[in-house]
């Protein structure tokens, strides 16, 4: 099926529902738009921080600790 049957075919079905089922339909509409609108905005973040050059001082950092530095190990 093609996106505009599938439309027409949910119209359809919806215009025989009683209003309540109606609402309980808008409301799913919502909350999926919703889930997409918050995965947009997540991966523009995760984007805009891997991109971003503000810890890069942390990749140059050496380790602040060795092995050496324990004063006991646990076998």
């Amino acid at each position: 099926m093609t996106r505009q049957i599938l439309i027409e075919s949910t119209i359809n079905k919806i215009t025989q529902l009683p209003d309540i089922r109606i609402k309980e339909i808008n409301d799913f509409a919502d909350f999926l738009l919703s889930k997409i609108d918050d995965k947009i905005i997540l991966e523009g973040n995760q984007k805009m921080i891997t991109d971003s050059k503000t810890f890069a001082f942390l990749q140059e950092e050496g380790d602040l600790y060795t092995v050496e530095d324990l004063k006991e190990r646990y076998q």
